[in-house]
């Protein structure tokens, strides 16, 4: 009989690539990781695994177990979790949740305080993570809900596996010193802030994507990126102290943002999109904090 606890292990090698790598994510060493696949191999009676220089590639067996056990361990983890609920006459289980940080503090940890008194049963455990972090987690039951965000034209990879959720739309707005000459203006060009020095997260992202794509297709202009960070409070600090420019979110805005104005643009935005991904056929527990986030910010799913 094969051993779920080992499909997990090959399933693991397969995303990673490397045994060394899987070992690292699930805290084995590389040595204990090969053993427990060669059990695996002679519980299958077939071999999984072929070197490939330094990495290891799936057989064509390996590749129809692999296929198979994540229907498998589905199927284990709904049944654990309804067992758990049968038991405690109650919803109950853990759902590990990865977000961003503006979303983390927004709609996690609201989130988390309503289900724990809607849901005593149900522990939630919750790290900040970005959405290239996450998913190879989601794939491999070390997440259960990912929090990401996706800025207008700049669509992220489509993952068919999961399930997409929206939870909110939202503007990007231009966030200026209180002191800036254009902070007067209810609507604000971009075109007329091509001297301002601005603040971005770091390149590769999407926020850095979305700052260059406004500034040159809205306002026609370079932008001078002279600050950088990927947590967004730094960027609003960099408007406040350090006279910068920035486009941000509403959700990472207080409405009473002192020494900062924010204003809409005057044509045309960009638009940020925060949804949530799960697993195909979502446990009770899982639906039910997935229901939870949704409603934290009055999201309803698409």
């Amino acid at each position: 009989m094969i051993d779920l606890h080992r499909l997990r292990l090959l399933r693991e090698v397969h995303v990673r690539g490397t045994l060394h790598a899987a070992a690292r994510s699930l805290g084995y060493s590389p040595s204990a990781v090969s053993q427990q696949l060669a059990v695996l191999e002679r519980e299958a009676g077939a071999v999984l695994l072929t070197r490939v220089g330094r990495n290891v590639r799936l057989t064509e067996a390996g590749q129809v177990l692999v296929r198979h056990a994540d229907s498998l361990l589905e199927g284990v983890e709904a049944a654990e979790a309804e067992v758990a609920a049968v038991a405690a006459g109650r919803l109950a289980g853990t759902v590990r949740i990865a977000a961003f940080q503006s979303a983390f503090l927004q709609i996690v940890a609201p989130t988390i305080r309503a289900l724990s008194a809607q849901h005593p049963g149900i522990r939630l455990e919750a790290t900040e993570a970005d959405v290239e972090q996450s998913v190879p987690a989601l794939r491999l039951h070390q997440l259960d809900v990912l929090l990401g965000d996706e800025y207008q034209d700049q669509p992220r990879v489509l993952h068919s596996q999961f399930q997409r959720d929206t939870v909110l739309r939202e503007p990007v707005n231009i966030v200026l010193p209180a002191g800036h000459p254009e902070a007067s203006s209810r609507h604000i060009t971009l075109a007329r802030l091509a001297d301002l020095p601005w603040a971005a997260c770091q390149p590769g992202t999407g926020h850095h994507e979305m700052h260059l794509r406004a500034c040159r297709q809205l306002g026609g202009f370079e932008p001078d990126l002279r600050y950088t960070s990927d947590d967004l409070l730094i960027l609003l600090e960099m408007v406040r102290t350090a006279g910068a420019g920035a486009l941000l979110p509403d959700l990472v805005i207080d409405a009473d943002a002192p020494g900062v104005v924010v204003r809409p643009f005057d044509a045309q935005g960009v638009e940020r999109e925060i949804f949530l991904l799960t697993r195909q056929n979502r446990s009770p527990t899982i639906e039910a904090v997935t229901e939870g986030l949704l409603a934290a910010r009055g999201g309803s799913g698409t």
